[in-house]
């Protein structure tokens, strides 16, 4: 990766024609051909940008750009729409370049797969005197992220999201209507979990007579999640 802080200007030209007078900015040209500009302020966005696939070629500016005080052009170029980023160098305050190697990759804290298994573990948060029978239970159409026993013999299926939608519903719904034919868990009944369940979800979800489930994520992993509670 090369960081340039430089005094330049910017203009963009394709599907949009845009213009960055001359300011100091932020130049980052990654691994993967694309360049940022960066102003201080805006937060994490830049200015303007050209994604990849894309190539960056360093020009020498001609005569009446040199006389303007152009050192270089920077012309980066889109491979597919043809798009072209053409960056003015008049000063370089800062030039480095820096290998970062291979990314891992962002690892999310807080995904379904995390929420279910600690649902798994703590089925009380459903309700009383629950037992886990299995999950990821196989169905025809897919598998239900958890099945539940409850006392009297009647099975529970619960559908995990991080943030439920009107879409988790009707999957439970298909569920639901799937493992009620079955003699050995019917009666079934179901439970939408998540951490955060939109509004039309709970009513949709409610019609049909499916409870909904909040989540406190941090209270399940035993974090103190500053939520206020009742108790």
């Amino acid at each position: 990766m090369r960081l340039v802080i430089a005094r330049c200007s910017v203009d963009y030209t394709g599907r949009l024609n845009a213009h960055l007078p001359l300011a100091t900015r932020l130049l980052v040209h990654k691994g993967d051909g694309s360049l940022l500009v960066h102003s201080d302020g805006g937060s994490y966005k830049p200015l303007n940008w050209m994604s990849p696939p894309c190539t960056l070629t360093v020009e020498t500016p001609d005569a009446d750009s040199a006389a303007a005080g152009v050192l270089e052009h920077w012309r980066v170029s889109h491979a597919k729409t043809g798009d072209a980023l053409l960056v003015r160098i008049y000063e370089v305050i800062h030039d480095t370049s820096h290998e970062l190697g291979i990314d891992p990759g962002l690892q999310k804290d807080g995904v379904e797969a995390d929420l279910q298994r600690l649902l798994a573990e703590q089925v009380d948060v459903i309700g009383e005197h629950l037992t886990l029978v299995r999950r990821e239970f196989p169905t025809a159409i897919g598998p239900v992220d958890l099945l539940l026993r409850d006392p009297a013999g009647g099975t529970v299926a619960v559908e995990v999201k991080r943030r439920g939608d009107i879409d988790g519903v009707e999957q439970l719904t298909r569920y639901l209507e799937l493992l009620g034919r079955d003699p050995h868990l019917a009666p079934v009944s179901g439970v939408f979990a998540a951490q955060e369940i939109k509004p039309q979800a709970r009513v949709l979800a409610t019609d049909r007579g499916i409870r909904c489930v909040t989540l406190d994520y941090d209270g399940m992993k035993g974090v103190e999640s500053g939520a206020p509670r009742l108790f």
